[in-house]
């Protein structure tokens, strides 16, 4: 079956029960956390996909790194249930999956800014808002980032859309231009 198929019923089913558990921002927040530190810590998948470690160790690297509380009982029966059905190596792209279907069920939009350099408070204030008009009367998760190889400018990444209005992709398009 589908690599990425699994990962996503899972999370499917997983959102559904946590929903009627009343449960589902506090797995968003566990799964944001999950993902991040898989993110941070290469090794982590490694580990989780090892046959040689056990899966009661695997259990534990997991809630650790997702900063589950024992009082968290739907995401210590989810680790469960992956256990038993031989699925802790899928966690990342669950964890993935069970993020994007919430925030979609939730109107909730992911948005990147990256500038050239910093942006003052007042700046970034203002395009904020002018992000959050588009949105429909979503909400967004905002993260800033400053690569200075877009040279001036800025690029704003809300999903999958991007909005380039960069000097470096203002070259590109010359570039390109030139040479068609």
């Amino acid at each position: 079956m589908n690599e990425g198929l699994i990962p996503r019923r899972y999370a499917k089913a997983l959102l559904k029960f946590a929903e009627e558990k009343s449960a589902d921002k506090r797995l968003y927040e566990l799964m944001t956390t999950l993902s991040g530190s898989f993110e941070s810590l290469p090794e982590l998948d490694a580990t989780v996909g090892n046959p040689f470690i056990a899966p009661e160790k695997k259990i534990q690297l997991l809630t650790t790194a997702a900063g589950a509380a024992p009082s968290d009982s739907v995401f210590a029966d989810f680790m469960k249930l992956l256990q038993r059905n031989n699925r802790l190596p899928l966690a990342r792209a669950i964890a993935l999956a069970y993020q994007e279907d919430y925030r979609k069920a939730h109107n909730i939009y992911k948005v990147e800014v990256t500038a050239a350099a910093p942006m003052g408070k007042a700046e970034e204030e203002r395009l904020k808002k002018l992000i959050e008009s588009h949105l429909k009367g979503g909400t967004m998760e905002y993260s800033f980032k400053v690569d200075p190889e877009l040279i001036g400018g800025f690029a704003v990444n809300i999903g999958s859309e991007r909005l380039d209005a960069s000097i470096k992709n203002d070259l590109e398009q010359l570039r390109q231009k030139l040479l068609g």
